[in-house]
């Protein structure tokens, strides 16, 4: 079979403003990026109106470097339900060059299930990141230059707490010294850099309904804090404006399309487990308006992605999500039973239903928020007949149906059983969403029902400083606040080694940051960094150009 890109390169993309005419766009609210990429203008998404789509999202187990094909079975699905006659659009996040040139690879969805152009959208794209890091850094430079030039807001920079950010995956720039060469250079500090991912202007971005609430969230960003305590913001500095002119354009969506020319918007791009994970609600919401389905997903397994999804952007959006789809392969959830790597192509199936464990988990977990869900299985070529029946039983003992999907080798045709239970689900009328908890719920209290409902943990825990945290936010007026926990991905617990459903396990909190413009809480648990570094071998190491000025390695 060939690569990805491969695919990718062979296929003849419709000019943009068509895919945008199929959605009712008019040409003069489309800024095209090339013949194949575009901006849909604010003033025309804002301007939507009329019933709103279905919204299903696509979710997964815990990840493991089996794969999944979370973005895979997301295009899929949404080719698929074009292929029975509806109308969608799928809604993806933004791919970050960390993981595509450090081992996750790129966020396009891949074989013959990818949205186009694969290159452009998983490099620079239309700009966004580099928009959200200049804005972030404006913010940086703008603190110490107040410090500087006599820090007349008294911040003590010893609390400075907002960081830089870079779109690489760089480990040494986690925790560094700035302001070093002399009185020229400002006072000297300790400072750090997150991934663009994990910015609070990345939330913001993908949070906010139009320019007035993307200025006022920018304003409202607590940078840091005087001696007495009193938290400064990007208001108080005088920077929220500019940076809302930096972002101005990377607010309004981005339009491309399938590999069978079925509409995507990809906006945004937080990480799962570091972030929200969600793609922005402007995106979803345009979307709701100019489909009738709406296909989404959220990163990494439904413990981080998905339950932020709920909890965090349907809670801010006031979206009410009819189905979800939670993806599987036998390969993972053999990994999930104790399989190692190289053994993954042989069957096993006692090991596909002791890692079924975790699948169930995920499963239940869905309907806690009142979703009814299917299980996609995204078949590869070595699953044997009875390991994939193993996971439809495992499915079954929740009530909830698997279906096997062979979207990546065929397409929307692949995938296109998956889309007719899909819409049985969605137009059944059984959904019954509601938040995993209210919002009126103390802090700790909303962690600990996160971790002991979700993750299976038996409590939390954290040190004094941290807890005295959790109750300054509430003194501060943020007790409304939703959680967002940022935690390893592989893992229910923050173990990234424990696989499958580990149960009574405590979940350890080391750290508490306050996103005020974002408008939640992200709490850090066991060793995850916010800042990822590169494997032992990079994929970089095998990107490049050939002869022809083609890109080759990216996947």
């Amino acid at each position: 079979m060939l690569s990805n890109i491969e695919i990718a390169r062979k296929a003849t993309p419709r000019p943009i403003v068509e895919i945008a005419e199929r959605l009712g766009i008019p040409r003069e609210a489309v800024f095209n990026y090339g013949p194949t990429k575009a901006k849909i203008a604010l003033v025309y998404v804002n301007g939507l109106e009329g019933p709103a789509g279905k919204l299903v999202l696509v979710t997964a187990i815990s990840p493991t470097p089996a794969g999944e094909g979370k973005t895979t079975t997301t295009v899929g699905l949404g080719d698929a339900l074009a292929r029975i006659g509806k109308k969608p659009v799928i809604c993806l996040r933004e791919p970050s060059l960390g993981p595509c040139f450090g081992v996750k690879g790129g966020a396009a969805g891949g074989g013959y299930a990818q949205v186009i152009p694969m290159e452009d959208i998983n490099l620079h794209f239309t700009g966004d990141f580099d928009a959200i890091t200049a804005a972030n850094n404006l913010l940086a430079a703008m603190i110490d230059n107040h410090v500087y030039w006599g820090n007349a807001l008294g911040i003590d920079l010893r609390r400075i707490t907002w960081r830089r950010v870079s779109n690489m995956n760089d480990r040494g720039l986690r925790q560094i010294v700035s302001g070093l060469g002399g009185v020229g250079n400002g006072f000297s500090r300790e400072d750090g850099f997150d991934i663009v991912a994990a910015s609070e202007v990345m939330a913001i971005l993908c949070l906010a309904t139009d320019t007035d609430d993307l200025a006022e969230r920018l304003g409202r960003i607590v940078v840091a804090q005087t001696r007495d305590r009193k938290p400064v913001t990007a208001k108080e500095l005088g920077a929220h404006g500019a940076m809302s002119v930096l972002l101005k354009d990377a607010l309004a969506p981005n339009l491309v399309q399938t590999l069978e020319g079925n509409p995507a918007l990809i906006h945004g791009g937080p990480f799962g487990n570091i972030a929200h994970g969600c793609n922005s609600v402007i995106a979803t919401r345009a979307a709701l308006r100019l489909g009738d389905y709406v296909v989404t997903e959220a990163g990494f397994g439904a413990d981080l992605g998905a339950e932020k999804f709920f909890d965090i952007k349907c809670r801010v959006a006031g979206l009410h999500p009819d189905a979800a789809v939670i993806v599987a392969t036998v390969r993972a959830l053999k990994t999930h039973g104790g399989v190692g790597r190289g053994d993954l192509a042989t069957e096993n199936v006692a090991a596909v239903r002791k890692g079924a464990a975790n699948l169930v988990r995920h499963i239940q977990n869905v309907k806690r928020f009142g979703l009814p869900c299917v299980v996609g299985i995204n078949r590869f070529a070595a699953d044997s007949d009875a390991e994939l029946q193993a996971v439809v039983e495992a499915a079954g003992t929740e009530g909830v149906a698997a279906v096997v999907c062979t979207h990546f080798a065929e397409g929307s045709k692949g995938a296109e059983a998956l889309a007719r239970h899909v819409v049985r689900l969605a137009e059944s009328g059984a959904a019954q969403f509601a938040p995993l908890y209210p919002d009126d719920m103390p802090l700790w209290d909303k962690m600990k029902t996160i971790a002991t409902s979700l993750y299976g943990a038996s409590d939390i825990i954290a040190d004094k400083a941290v807890r005295e945290q959790f109750k300054a936010f509430e003194a501060a007026g943020c007790g409304g606040f939703p959680i967002c926990v940022a935690k390893t991905q592989y893992s229910f617990s923050t173990d990234p080694n424990l696989k499958g459903a580990p149960s009574n396990h405590v979940v350890p909190i080391r750290e508490v940051r306050l996103l005020a413009g974002a408008g939640f809480i992200v709490v850090v648990c066991g060793e995850i960094l916010t800042m990822p570094g590169l494997p032992r071998v990079p994929a970089a190491n095998s990107i490049g150009l050939d002869g022809d000025g083609n890109v080759i390695g990216l996947f």
